[in-house]
């Protein structure tokens, strides 16, 4: 009688645990170069390119296409490619 209630609660907690969000995956941005420009990208996973896009794209080009670019530089890590790191600049000390 109480073992399936049990049951539901110990499943529902269990689930609430686990992270399906792309943010908890993301890895330091990319660069994909284009015929009309760089296009900055952020990789979730070096496993999937399910989730990968864009967050910086030249202005004339459509998200769409960022999006398919970074998905094809995705793909190009996973198999093997070296990453194009977005420079990053060190903090000043205080």
């Amino acid at each position: 009688m109480y073992l399936k209630p049990a049951l539901a609660v110990v499943a529902i907690a269990t689930l609430s645990a686990c992270s399906i969000s792309p943010k908890d995956y993301e890895t330091t941005p990319v660069i994909a170069d284009s015929a009309m420009g760089p296009v900055i990208c952020q990789i979730y996973t070096h496993e999937q390119v399910t989730w990968d896009r864009s967050i910086k794209r030249p202005e004339k080009m459509d998200t769409e296409t960022a999006d398919n670019l970074c998905r094809a530089e995705g793909k190009r890590i996973m198999e093997g490619g070296t990453p194009k790191y977005v420079p990053t600049t060190a903090a000043a000390p205080v």
